[in-house]
C-alpha cells in the first residue's frame, strides 16, 4: 500500500505513468481529495480514459482496489482536517511533555523528530518546483505580495523580511478589509502571490488565489504535506512536514524550505542583491535605526 500523501505522491509520479494513466492524476489532482471519492467510472468519463485504466492507476501506488484506494484517502482526510486539540486528545500525544511518555525524555524525541522531519522533507522537495518557486521571487520584474494564516503569518513575515533586503517590489498583504481589497484590486499579470496554507486551511486563500490566477498572475504556495485547497490554483506548491513532539504542527521544516528558497534567491541575484542589501543598510544608518 502506498505511504505519505497521495497528492504528493501521484504528482511526484505523474512522469512515470503512461499518459492516459497521467490523465487520471491529474483529474484527481484538480479537485483533490473530492475526486478521489467518486465513482471508477466518473473519474474514467472526466479523464476520457477507461475503467479499466483507472484501477490500473491506482495499483500503480500499491493498492489491491478502488476501495483500498479511497480507504487511504478517508484516512488522510482525517488527519488532514486535525486542530490541535483533536491531536491532543489521540493516544500518541496525550500527554506530550511528560517525560516519561514512550521512555524517552522531551529532549530525547526533539533531537529524534526536528533532524528527521527536516531531512526527509529536503530529500523529498521536487528539485523544480524549488527552482521555480526561486525564479519567480527573483525576477525583477514582478512584484511580490505574502500572505499567510494563524500561525503561518509569521512565515510569511520571515520570508518577506529577508526579500525587502534582497530586491524591490514586495509587500504584506494588509490585515484590514479596506487596505486588503486595494491590494488584491491591485493584483496584475505582473504579480505573484505567496501563500501559506497549512491545516486547518482557510477558504479566503482559494478565493485569492483564483482572483490572480484568472488576472494572469502567478501564486506560490507553501502548504502541509497533505496539500491546501489552493493546491489546484497554484503555479507552484512546496509541501512541508510539520511533525512535531507536541499537538501543535511544527514550522521547523518550513523554516528551512523558506531559507533554502532565500539562498537561492540570493544566488540568482547576484550582486543586485548584494547592491540593494547594502542600500537599504546606507538607509537605515542614515535615519539611526542601526
Amino acid at each position: 500500500m502506498a505511504t505519505g500523501v497521495l497528492a504528493d505522491e501521484i504528482r511526484l509520479k505523474l512522469g512515470e505513468l503512461s499518459p492516459a494513466e497521467r490523465k487520471v492524476g491529474r483529474v484527481l489532482l484538480a479537485a483533490y481529495p473530492s475526486a478521489g471519492f467518486e465513482t471508477v467510472a466518473a473519474i474514467a468519463d472526466r479523464a476520457g480514459v477507461s475503467a479499466p485504466t483507472v484501477l490500473r492507476f491506482v495499483s500503480r501506488f500499491g493498492f489491491r482496489g478502488f476501495p483500498d484506494f479511497q480507504s487511504a484517502l478517508r484516512a488522510e482526510l482525517e488527519e488532514r482536517n486535525a486542530s490541535p486539540l483533536s491531536l491532543y486528545e489521540t493516544p500518541a500525544y496525550g500527554r506530550p511533555l511528560d517525560e516519561g511518555a514512550e521512555g524517552a525524555s522531551l529532549l530525547d524525541r526533539v533531537r529524534t523528530v526536528f533532524p528527521a522531519e527536516v531531512a526527509m522533507m529536503l530529500a523529498e522537495l521536487p528539485p523544480h518546483d524549488l527552482d521555480h518557486a526561486v525564479r519567480l521571487l527573483a525576477d525583477p520584474k514582478v512584484r511580490v505580495t505574502l500572505a499567510g494564516g494563524r500561525f503561518t503569518h509569521l512565515l510569511a513575515q520571515y520570508l518577506g523580511l529577508h526579500l525587502m533586503q534582497l530586491r524591490e517590489d514586495v509587500r504584506f498583504l494588509p490585515d484590514r478589509d479596506v487596505e486588503r481589497t486595494a491590494t488584491l484590486n491591485s493584483l496584475r499579470r505582473r504579480d505573484v502571490l505567496v501563500l501559506f496554507d497549512y491545516r486547518r486551511y482557510e477558504e479566503d486563500k482559494v478565493a485569492m488565489a483564483g482572483l490572480v490566477r484568472k488576472r494572469g498572475g502567478k501564486v506560490l504556495l507553501f502548504t502541509d504535506t497533505w496539500l491546501s485547497p489552493v493546491t489546484s490554483r497554484a503555479d507552484v506548491v512546496l509541501p512541508c512536514r510539520v511533525t512535531a513532539p507536541s499537538p501543535y504542527d511544527s514550522l521547523v521544516p518550513t523554516l528551512a524550505v523558506i531559507e533554502t528558497v532565500v539562498a537561492g534567491v540570493i544566488e540568482t541575484l547576484g550582486e543586485a542583491a548584494h547592491d540593494h542589501l547594502r542600500q537599504g543598510e546606507d538607509v537605515a544608518q542614515h535615519i539611526g535605526l542601526v
